[in-house]
């Protein structure tokens, strides 16, 4: 059995806060035209609030693009995706809170226009970036696609956070980046580690340059590279994973030895977790499937 999703990870420069979507939308077909069998298309961390300023400045910068959840240009994306017929990852957008929040928020749409899921990125960059914290992990199904978590650049540097994403029931984990900085290098290890330690697909799509470091990596369940597209220029990286070979991994185990989902039985004791003043409890290691999460 198999499950085919064909994705498009697009390496590219963000565009300017308050552009045009028609501009974007123009940037989005022209990846269909190259690779027209993608049900899902996947944009970096930011790609449609670019900035230019620093510190204090930045930050202005930032609020003035944000919008509320379900204001204007999420209606606005989700026409396009309808319009196309796929599913839609813009990246993330600078989100105006209910209480004046600035969240950095993933946004995934479906082929139907609807907003089918939003993530709040939970380990915003202190003390570089201005955020507040999100406050939860998200899974969003994508039908017949398969169940897709999220994570937000720096959140991979937090293993709770696909751990957690893994356990919901996530099958690839999307991780738009921003990454200016030269530790994208050690987040290309990551990628894989996540993915090894979790038996799941990781796709990390990064900005390019002059802005961006580049180096967007998709990621097999268990840590195999299927896909990069290595430095900072311009590019996209299509390619079409078998959602069916999470399970397969897990059944076989990473190599056809190691089966860690299923390391606890009901019969042992609760494994307390001081840091997180909380336990392993084995009756809910296993990954969560279906409504179960």
């Amino acid at each position: 059995m198999s499950r085919p999703l064909p994705i498009a990870l697009v390496q590219a420069p963000p565009r300017p806060a308050g552009g045009a979507l028609a501009e974007y939308a123009g940037e989005v077909e022209t990846v269909l035209r190259r690779f027209p069998d993608t049900r899902l298309v996947a944009f970096p961390e930011l790609h449609l609030c670019g900035v230019d300023g620093e510190g204090g400045k930045r930050t202005e910068q930032l609020r003035a693009a944000a919008e509320p959840l379900h204001g204007p240009r999420t209606k606005q994306l989700g026409e396009l995706a309808g319009d196309l017929g796929i599913w839609l990852a813009p990246g993330t957008v600078c989100e105006e809170g209910d209480h004046g929040e600035l969240f950095n928020t993933a946004l995934v749409f479906s082929p139907q226009g609807e907003l089918a899921g939003w993530y709040r990125k939970v380990f915003p960059w202190r003390p570089h970036e201005p955020y507040d914290p999100g406050k939860e992990f998200v899974v969003a199904d994508l039908a017949d696609a398969g169940r897709v978590g999220f994570s937000i650049c720096y959140d991979a540097w937090f293993p709770e956070v696909t751990r957690h994403l893994a356990w919901m029931g996530a099958e690839v984990v999307l991780n738009p980046v921003q990454t200016t900085t030269p530790d994208r290098a050690q987040e290309l290890v990551l990628a894989r580690a996540n993915a090894i330690v979790n038996q799941v697909f990781v796709a990390s799509v990064n900005t390019a340059g002059p802005f961006g470091m580049g180096d967007s990596l998709l990621v097999g369940p268990e840590g195999d590279v299927l896909g990069a597209l290595s430095g900072p220029g311009e590019g996209v990286l299509a390619h079409t994973i078998d959602l069916d070979e999470v399970a397969r991994v897990r059944r076989e185990g990473t190599a056809g030895t190691n089966r860690m989902w299923e390391q606890f039985t009901p019969a042992d004791a609760p494994l307390p977790l001081p840091l997180y003043q909380g336990r392993i409890d084995p009756d809910r290691w296993r990954p969560r499937e279906g409504d179960d999460r």
